[in-house]
């Protein structure tokens, strides 16, 4: 691989092997290596705001990466100079779609709606309005109320759905229409000069789903749920990406698909040049531990 790899990945129950299922033994370790040693322009793109982001990033010792998509979209951070950087540029190609209306005033519009409950402030933000909803609720028809209402104010808005497995409960993030993963991940694209082709992304949720089952190449790591990985298929197939979304299924690099695991399989199917070299990396019998890898890719 010569060209620039933009390799963007969700953080929780992706990179992050929170999730019920187990990780497989150094995959971090393995993934830490890889974007140490190869042209890598590492890409967070999270839901977390970026005090959480900081700290999953000291709790499981992850390598900085270059960029950080953070706040489902609604915030870009550039780290190349070793500080967070935001971009305004993003800031003003969202700020559009809400026709200047302010948070306070879209909270307004929707307060009538029994079945959202707010989110705490602190998981709220100039562009991101979220709220718990029921894992029962009927959420097409949910969904049509809230857009329908949005519209009669002239608000262009991207409804994100999602569930949090911890807490049993439905998440919804109510953002500027172009404030979306992917919308984001295609504007690094253009200002990085990234060919389409050498961007992968890796996620495992519902909020994944718009990069999931877009043209951007891309993994489902195996750990995520049934229900998401048919939704991806279904839709995938349904706009003619079928080629550019790829399941981890586990076996690769004696790995079980899970998290990291499934990000390197996935880079292993988009570029299989890179097989003989990762395959090194699983047997490398001198272990390092995975502290020390994070700080190599972190001093790079």
């Amino acid at each position: 691989m010569t060209e620039t790899l933009l390799l963007c990945t969700d953080l929780d129950r992706t990179l992050l092997p929170n999730g019920a299922q187990p990780e497989s033994s150094r995959a971090r370790q393995i993934f830490c290596r890889f974007v140490s040693q190869f042209n890598v322009s590492l890409v967070y793109v999270t839901g977390r705001d970026k005090h959480l982001v900081q700290q999953a990033m000291l709790d499981y010792q992850l390598p900085q990466p270059d960029f950080i998509i953070s706040d489902v979209g609604t915030n870009i951070y550039d780290l190349r100079s070793g500080d967070w950087q935001a971009w305004p540029e993003w800031q003003k190609e969202i700020a559009q779609d809400w026709q200047g209306r302010t948070h306070q005033q879209l909270k307004a519009l929707l307060r009538d709606i029994d079945a959202l409950r707010l989110q705490e402030d602190a998981k709220q933000n100039t562009f991101k309005l979220s709220y718990y909803v029921a894992l029962d609720v009927e959420n097409e028809v949910l969904h049509r109320t809230i857009e329908a209402r949005l519209l009669e104010n002239e608000v262009m808005a991207s409804l994100i759905w999602s569930i949090d497995e911890a807490e049993n409960v439905g998440l919804l993030d109510i953002l500027p229409r172009r404030a979306t993963k992917l919308h984001a991940v295609e504007f690094l694209q253009k200002n990085l000069a990234i060919a389409p082709l050498q961007t992968l992304f890796a996620g495992d949720s519902g909020n994944d789903l718009p990069v999931l089952v877009s043209h951007i190449p891309a993994v489902l790591v195996n750990n995520a749920m049934d229900s998401v990985k048919q939704q991806a298929v279904t839709e995938a197939e349904r706009q003619g990406n079928s080629p550019f979304l790829y399941l981890a299924q586990g076996g690769y690099l004696q790995m079980n698909g899970n998290y990291s695991a499934g990000i390197l399989e996935g880079i292993g199917h988009y570029h299989p040049d890179l097989k003989q070299q990762m395959v090194a990396m699983a047997m490398d019998e001198t272990e390092t531990p995975l502290s020390a890898a994070a700080n190599k890719v972190s001093n790079d």
